[in-house]
């Protein structure tokens, strides 16, 4: 692992952040997390794009943005040209121990570490719900406690990723995945105003796959759409597009759509580094 702080790279044993950190009390942070591509971090635009709005849905001032990616290119240059991914942690800083706003100054962390090529996945629905309707929802934000356990129930019953429902019943997201299905010869995801995260994988997949013709859909689905889909489809950051093998156990193939915009994706982030 790679790891800067406060100017300069680190040991990754280092201990870095204060006990008294929001981010370490209350999960008062945010963070984005980029491919590690050929010594170069993928979309980075986009990220940070994403992280200042996270931030600012958290009532946090955003990150210097050259210091960002001052930082993030000091540890792609220490990480070398292995694929990997890096994170960006950005907290509020010091504060007191309980959920009133933090003192500040924010605390900015940059880490790279490696990651397993993209593969096939099977899912599993679990029995907890994304409120489409929190303060919270849409965000990156690092209380990722609910995806910690949601993965684990998905873990224990066979699955590689969860599947979260919204509030209303419908389908929502994965714990770091946004899902795609094929439906009557177009790619179907749930829209935004489900609670799902705005996935920068997600975004590229749509205006992609669009350009080249493939009919994508952003429509609000019934959670059990997924039971009867024949075809779907993850995408993510680290995982690109990748097929779903199966769902509560019942086998899927991967679908001609998935295949095509998975090659439509490959092609492109390899073109274009930051896009």
């Amino acid at each position: 692992m790679i790891v800067w702080f406060d100017g300069r790279l680190r040991g990754h044993a280092e201990p870095l952040v204060l006990a008294t950190d929001h981010g370490l009390t209350v999960g008062d942070g945010v963070f984005e997390a980029c491919e590690l591509l050929g010594g170069r971090p993928f979309a980075l635009t986009r990220h940070l794009e994403r992280l200042e709005r996270s931030a600012s849905g958290l009532g946090l001032p955003p990150p210097d943005r050259e210091l960002v990616r001052r930082a993030v290119a000091e540890v792609a240059a220490a990480w070398g040209e292995s694929l990997g991914r890096v994170r960006i942690v950005w907290t509020a800083g010091p504060g007191p121990l309980g959920s009133d706003a933090a003192w500040g100054p924010g605390t900015l962390l940059v880490a790279a570490s490696a990651v397993g090529a993209p593969r096939a996945v099977s899912v599993s629905v679990v029995p907890f719900t994304r409120n489409e309707r929190s303060a919270i929802a849409g965000l990156k934000t690092i209380s990722y406690a609910e995806n910690v356990r949601a993965l684990a129930w998905a873990h224990e019953h066979g699955g590689d990723e969860a599947v979260f429902a919204n509030t209303r019943g419908e389908l929502c997201e994965g714990t770091g995945t946004n899902i795609f299905l094929e439906v009557d010869g177009a790619l179907v995801t749930p829209p935004l105003e489900s609670g799902c995260l705005a996935g920068v994988t997600r975004a590229l997949v749509v205006e992609w796959a669009r350009e080249a013709g493939v009919e994508v859909r952003e429509e609000t689905l019934p959670l059990d759409a997924i039971h009867r889909a024949e075809h779907a489809a993850l995408t993510s950051s680290t995982r690109g597009v990748v097929p779903v093998v199966a769902v509560d156990g019942r086998e899927l193939s991967p679908g001609p759509l998935t295949g095509r915009v998975a090659e439509i994706y490959t092609r492109r982030h390899l073109e274009a580094p930051d896009p």
